[in-house]
């Protein structure tokens, strides 16, 4: 493929600053830490890495809320590492991607503090003013992700603001103009600086809708979702009108020509709507995004029905687009324990890394999951997300999953020489990168193993996909690219089973791919637990 289009098939590493390598001994990762062990992130045979925000931020949703788009936050380093991390990574044949937040500052960005003194100022109408209701309450229904309304009141102004995040983040005003053309430019700021791609955080929220419209009511029996458990009144709507409106469509148009200005640059957006998969196929493609992915393999379900199901709607509605998937990330708990409950099998996490980096797309892998780490708990006491603090004990938060990378088993990990932001878990550190890589069996060698391999098969990094009608817990499906067609099948079970298999011609079983593998007898394929079969067919 032309480096114009490296991300088609790619695999993305996310790297959650925080977490992954303190370099100066604060008990926070940082830019220079991330740059110390970029060698072992090209040694796992991925494309580029995904670096979740470093801006200047109070840090109320750990950089997510920014104070100033144009500044590393001092905790990570300086922008000098910054361009210093790009050079590196490009020198070790890396991509860097990196987040963007267009839907709403930090409540300390100077817009905002200008925007809340008064109603006249010139930055009166760059965030969602709205007058209360005669009875002094909010202008509309709407909820905030993190629970409860998603309004807050100004004095200085007499008017709620909207916040769809925390009340620490308010959302930006893109119906003036003057908004989306300040967040270009300061898009623009970091493509100059050579980056490769982006990921637009939450990039249906930048518009809502001008009437402020309430939100209908959502039945009980469909108060699902990431995070959205009953117990969080923002599951008890649909959201149709805060979010995903039609004027992002042109915005997203803005963003593209912008990119194209920068061969070779990729816009990832990450979609959470009513219809995420019809949203994805809205966005993506026709000079708006390049890719997207949404959370549809981010949930509790686990089985392959509904793998196949996700995968094969969004093919259909999206049949010239380019999707990106994901089953893990820092948002959701880690996916062997959402997936393989407490006692889940090495096996299974290099399973898992198998079978997404098999479907058609793009793919993001989170920190960790190529060691198969579990979901930590983290104790009440040592919590730092607002969101698990304020609906603990039922949704105990996501900071089970940002816990520190293990790279020795040494107390502390290896992560930092002072005491860590988030605890080290005990039970991470048998897991830890110094021990995994003397285990040929280990999950961080299994991953390793299977993206070698997979870089010599064009068919599973940009052939189309063909799904296979066979029981749980198989899911198997052909991938196609130039008259070589490749056939995969996997056992999601925990017990060695067989199946029958509903392809024409004869298959010859691939190996070298380093998973626990199946062989054929006569129509069937015959699998370990957790084990995959490769195969060509002719």
């Amino acid at each position: 493929m032309s480096d114009n289009s490296w991300w088609r098939g790619a695999v993305i590493y996310q790297i959650y600053p925080r977490s992954f390598q303190d370099s100066n001994g604060d008990g926070i990762g940082d830019l220079p830490g991330i740059i110390e062990r970029l060698d072992y992130v090209a040694g796992l045979g991925v494309d580029g890495i995904w670096v979740s925000p470093f801006f200047k931020s109070p840090m109320a949703d750990f950089g997510y809320d920014v104070s100033d788009y144009r500044a590393v936050d001092p905790m990570f380093g300086a922008l000098e590492d910054f361009d210093r991390l790009v050079h590196e990574a490009h020198r070790r044949g890396l991509k860097v991607v990196i987040d963007q937040v267009l839907s709403h500052t930090s409540a300390e960005h100077p817009w905002f503090l200008e925007s809340r003194e008064d109603r006249d100022n010139p930055k009166a109408d760059w965030y969602v003013w709205a007058d209360p209701r005669e009875d002094g309450s909010p202008p509309n229904n709407w909820q905030s992700i993190f629970g409860g309304p998603a309004w807050r009141w100004e004095p200085r102004r007499r008017q709620y603001f909207l916040h769809n995040f925390l009340d620490s983040q308010p959302d930006l005003n893109f119906h003036n103009p003057q908004v989306p053309a300040a967040m270009l430019e300061n898009l623009r700021f970091w493509l100059q600086r050579g980056i490769d791609g982006v990921r637009l955080d939450a990039i249906n929220f930048c518009f809502h809708d001008r009437l402020l419209r309430d939100n209908p009511p959502k039945p009980a029996s469909e108060r699902t979702g990431r995070g959205f458990s009953p117990d969080n009144p923002y599951a008890y709507q649909y959201h149709w009108y805060n979010n995903t409106q039609p004027e992002n469509l042109a915005f997203l148009e803005r963003v593209r020509r912008l990119l194209d200005a920068f061969p070779g640059v990729a816009a990832l957006g990450e979609i959470s709507s009513e219809d995420s998969l019809g949203t994805m196929a809205e966005y993506v493609g026709d000079g708006r995004l390049h890719m997207a992915y949404s959370f549809e393999l981010l949930t509790e379900e686990y089985r392959a029905a509904h793998i196949r199901n996700t995968v094969e709607a969004l093919e259909q509605r999206m049949p010239h687009g380019w999707p990106c998937w994901t089953i893990s990330n820092h948002d959701v708990a880690r996916v062997l324990t959402r997936w393989g409950g407490t006692n889940a099998s090495p096996q299974l996490a290099t399973l898992l890394s198998a079978m997404v980096c098999s479907l058609r797309g793009s793919v993001c892998v989170y920190q960790g999951e190529e060691l198969g780490l579990p979901e930590a708990g983290v104790p009440y006491e040592a919590l730092r997300d607002p969101f698990g603090i304020a609906f603990w004990p039922n949704f105990k938060g996501r900071d089970g999953c940002r816990t520190p990378m293990p790279w020795c088993d040494s107390p502390g990990g290896g992560f930092s020489g002072g005491t860590p932001w988030l605890p080290v878990p005990q039970e991470h550190l048998p897991l830890a990168v110094s021990c995994q890589e003397r285990d040929p069996a280990s999950p961080l060698n299994g991953f390793r193993r299977f993206l070698r391999w997979r870089r010599e098969q064009p068919a599973l990094r940009w052939g189309e996909i063909r799904f296979l009608e066979l029981p749980e817990p198989f899911l198997g499906f052909t991938r196609r690219l130039d008259g070589q067609t490749l056939v995969a099948v996997f056992n999601l079970g925990r017990q060695d089973s067989r199946t029958d298999l509903p392809v024409p011609g004869r298959l010859e079983v691939l190996n070298g791919h380093g998973l626990a593998s199946g062989r054929i007898e006569a129509r069937s394929a015959v699998l370990p637990a957790h084990g995959a079969l490769f195969a060509t067919l002719s």
